[in-house]
């Protein structure tokens, strides 16, 4: 008995049908090299591809089905077709093609019966309203998509209608009434009332929504949201728009360098797929080399998200600033606020770094006026962070002035809200702000307490110009003589468990033998496995390695090397391992960095005998080590929990 062949297209139509998108989009394509798809399967083709991440294969497909429309006379639907494109060729940038799609759309829908097409050209009108300010006109097309919703009984149409009227709403200042409604739409999509086409829209829209507010607690708890339902539905392209946005948050809460790596994957994921996305990514790496210092990567990133369309700013302005050109970058901000137009969140994003470079030039006046324009929007909308920022930007001014007295407490506000909302730069640099500000009134020892303070935070981030520029507050410049390295190490920090009570026990010289004994036995197996000692701690070590496999191999071997001093000789110290691998910066001798704070964190949840790593340690490692289950934990000072392993050595 012979079975029956099996027929790509139902199996491309049944796994659309169950969202298993990578199926659906081989099995319709192998369908379609044998026979030519009706224009519905077309559609189908073209959509898997999209959550699969194959962008020129949605293009294609969705332009044959807009051709077999036309040919069938079926006007509607390839007027939708025809929408369809106009975004997709939108989101790539090519802008001239995409306004010619919609004007295709609208001559063929021009004499039809009103139909969810209808609701969808509203949407792009809405769209075009929106990107030109004009919000009286897009909150009436809004409002108009949502008729035309209501009336198709279309749920998704409705939803994004809903989020649309929202979105309008918090640009023109209605803050709580426009979030109730992206709220209302996005809690749609949540419980699964929506398409996965509508869902994809609404919850991207509403992330983008809540970071221009600069709510990035609300935008963290719907990207975190966002991301579940993503692996839920075995998606490629919209992790990755997900991905910028908690790239920046990540950022914002001070783990730069995972933030670093989420920026790059979702730039090189999104890159040929929405251009936006992918550029907002590149413009993120530019920030965080910015700030640590790394002027020509910044330079780098910043170049790329300008070739694919992003203004870069105000990070141009900045990077233009650090390189002394203080005049040029205040030309770029000027130029890049004239282009935002009546956007004022768009504001609100570069005003803080006018108020920077106008004092840097000496130009009070420019530097009076952003910060009166960044205090009125402000007060408009009332988020925290946005708050904060005014607050910062009077202080800074204030104290340029020459009024410390006066800057003493925006910036004690500033330094309070950033505390608030968990953002541990702006924070950093709202204390030395405020160290400034009580030095200039003779409050010495306590100006002394915020500058520590600050450089404390600024050497944990690895932001080593703002280290360096409060290092020479504190009057300790001579050690920005010492070289400054940005590096990718794995990070390993040892300690005796229970030193204080073994030295009780067994008293001081024999406590300094034992030490020395420990040390020189350490000393040996780092040597052995190439690793450089970048401190001693007493009784234990911050140790660098160039690769996951180096350190994970020396820490097995000291483990193992100590057991067997215990089989032996009856006795050796227990001591505890912590491995992480990330970027760091080095001064000399000395590495700081969030990548080091989370090593020695990791290390200090170790217990007697065991090597704890990092998830990613061990997914980086060459060679496969054996490990327990993954366990997230939260560690003090680091903004998102940590996976981490405990690594086998008997």
């Amino acid at each position: 008995m012979t079975e029956l062949a099996e027929d790509p297209l139902e199996e491309g139509r049944a796994a659309f049908e169950r969202h298993a998108w990578r199926v659906a989009n081989e099995r319709l394509a192998e369908a379609d090299a044998e026979t030519p798809l009706s224009p519905e399967d077309l559609e189908r083709l073209g959509e898997s591809a999209w959550w699969s991440g194959r962008l020129s294969e949605v293009i294609d497909a969705f332009e044959r089905a807009h051709a077999s429309y036309v040919a069938q006379d079926r006007a509607t639907e390839a007027a939708a077709a025809a929408l369809r494109l106009a975004r997709e060729y939108g989101h790539r940038g090519e802008r001239v093609i995409a306004s010619g799609w919609l004007r295709r759309a609208e001559r063929l829908l021009a004499n039809q019966p009103e139909s969810a097409a209808h609701g969808l050209l509203s949407r792009a009108h809405f769209n075009e309203a929106l990107e030109r300010a004009d919000y009286a006109a897009a909150l009436t097309q809004a409002e108009t998509t949502y008729a035309i919703a209501e009336r198709m009984r279309d749920a998704d149409l409705m939803a994004m209608a809903l989020h649309d009227q929202g979105q309008t709403l918090i640009a023109r200042g209605d803050v709580d009434q426009g979030m109730a409604l992206i709220d209302e739409a996005t809690t749609a999509a949540v419980s699964g009332q929506l398409g996965p086409q509508a869902t994809a829209v609404v919850y991207c829209n509403t992330i983008n929504a809540c970071r221009n507010l600069t709510d990035y607690g609300r935008a963290s708890q719907w990207t975190e949201a966002a991301k579940r339902w993503c692996e839920r539905q075995s998606i490629a392209g919209f992790p990755g728009m997900c991905r910028v946005t908690r790239a920046e948050i990540i950022g914002l809460r001070g783990a730069w360098p995972e933030a670093e790596q989420q920026a790059r994957l979702a730039a090189d994921e999104l890159r040929d797929f929405y251009v936006d996305y992918a550029s907002e990514g590149l413009y993120q790496l530019g920030e965080i080399r910015l700030r640590t210092g790394d002027l020509e990567g910044a330079a780098d990133y910043f170049g790329q998200a300008g070739a694919l369309g992003h203004a870069a700013q105000p990070g141009l302005a900045l990077l233009r600033l650090a390189e002394g050109h203080a005049t040029a970058g205040a030309a770029m901000l000027r130029s890049a606020l004239e282009e935002n137009g009546a956007n004022r969140l768009g504001q609100a994003r570069l005003l803080p770094a006018q108020v920077e470079i106008a004092i840097a030039a000496g130009d009070l006046d420019t530097a009076a006026q952003a910060t009166a324009q960044l205090g009125a929007i402000a007060e408009a909308f009332r988020t925290p962070a946005l708050l904060a920022w005014a607050a910062w930007a009077d202080a800074r001014r204030l104290v340029a002035n020459g009024d410390h007295g006066a800057a003493i407490g925006p910036a004690r506000r500033a330094r309070k809200l950033w505390q608030e909302v968990d953002v541990p730069y702006e924070g950093a640099r709202s204390r030395r702000l405020l160290g400034e500000a009580l030095r200039g009134v003779g409050e010495e020892e306590t100006a002394i307490l915020e500058l520590e303070a600050a450089l404390a935070a600024f050497e944990r981030l690895g932001a080593v110009p703002d280290a360096a520029t409060t290092r020479r507050l504190l009057g300790r410049a001579e050690l920005d003589t010492i070289e400054i390295q940005r590096v990718d190490a794995t990070f390993m920090f040892t300690d005796v468990v229970g030193s204080t009570q073994l030295i009780e026990a067994i008293g001081d010289d024999a406590w300094e033998n034992l030490l020395r004994w420990h040390d020189e036995t350490l000393g040996r197996l780092f040597s052995e496995h190439g690793g450089d000692v970048a401190k001693h701690t007493g009784d234990g070590f911050l140790v660098v390695f160039d690769t996951p496999d180096a350190a994970l191999a020396a820490a097995q071997a000291i483990q193992r090397t100590f057991a067997e001093h215990r089989r032996q000789h009856g006795f050796a110290p227990q001591v505890r391992i912590g491995v992480h691998t990330s970027g760091g910066i080095r001064h000399g001798r000395d590495f700081s960095g969030a990548g080091v704070h989370v090593a020695a964190r990791i290390g200090a949840l170790a217990n007697e005998g065991e090597i704890l790593a990092s998830a990613d340690t061990l997914a980086m490692a060459s060679a496969r080590y054996q490990g327990s289950a993954g366990r997230q934990v939260k560690l003090k000072g680091v903004s998102k929990p940590v996976e981490v392993v405990t690594l086998s050595w008997r």
